[in-house]
């Protein structure tokens, strides 16, 4: 029988909350060894082509290892709807869209009970996330059980989406810039305030040219895990 694997549940359990608060401590090192392996693939002779292939295999072993099932756009849009372990409505599959114009893997577990955002409107929203490294097979950075949200402002113009982080770990990390792929589920979900139903959940997997600078510098490919509210006075 096929093991459909599920990886946000695995990452929640205590083993990797106990990996998580000690790599806080030692997280410089991660970032040392991995602009390392960025420096020792420049001076191996490695091109860029080098680096894309093997970031796609990368993806390709984490899509195989946890059971994920891809479908195409045209798919997708039938319904909008990726069937999952947790919410269903299909539980026996593990559905992540690729959209192939930018090379990013989404999956919809909770859509939330508020509104879409409207063109030419701006909206403060809370995050918490996970992010997972897909080259070192690591937890980066997570605030899911941190008191304080991570805030970014997002704003719509047409079909066009473009955020800023104004405070919260992704904003100290990598600045204020956030990463185009966390934009691409922003026309298919509606956060509201409180966490639970009504806010929205995602699962995506963001190839180095939509991620955060240091992504993209390394050609590194990492999974991440969204939950999107909005502010209480919104």
């Amino acid at each position: 029988m096929r093991r459909y694997a599920y990886f946000s549940i695995r990452i929640r359990n205590d083993y990797w909350y106990f990996v998580y608060y000690m790599r806080r401590l030692f997280g410089f090192i991660v970032v040392v060894q991995v602009l390392a392996f960025g420096l020792l693939g420049c001076n191996s002779g490695e091109t860029y082509a080098d680096q894309k292939a093997r970031e796609k295999s990368q993806i390709d072993a984490f899509i195989s290892e946890f059971g994920i099932d891809v479908i195409t756009m045209e798919e997708f849009l039938k319904d909008t709807i990726t069937d999952n372990p947790e919410t269903g409505p299909d539980k026996t599959r593990n559905e992540f869209v690729l959209f192939p114009d930018n090379g990013v893997y989404m999956q919809i577990l909770r859509r939330g009970e508020g509104e879409p955002l409207k063109s030419g409107e701006s909206k403060l929203y809370n995050c918490r996330f996970l992010e997972y490294n897909l080259a070192a097979r690591d937890t980066l950075y997570m605030n899911l059980f941190d008191s304080d949200p991570d805030i970014m402002t997002c704003t719509r113009n047409g079909g066009m989406y473009s955020a800023t982080f104004k405070s919260g770990r992704m904003n100290r990390a990598y600045g204020s810039s956030v990463p185009s792929g966390w934009l691409v589920p922003m026309p298919y979900i509606k956060p509201a305030f409180y966490n639970g139903s009504s806010s929205a959940r995602v699962n995506l997997i963001v190839p180095h040219n939509q991620g955060t600078n240091s992504a993209a510098n390394t050609v590194t490919p990492f999974f991440y895990e969204l939950l999107i509210m909005t502010q209480k006075w919104q």
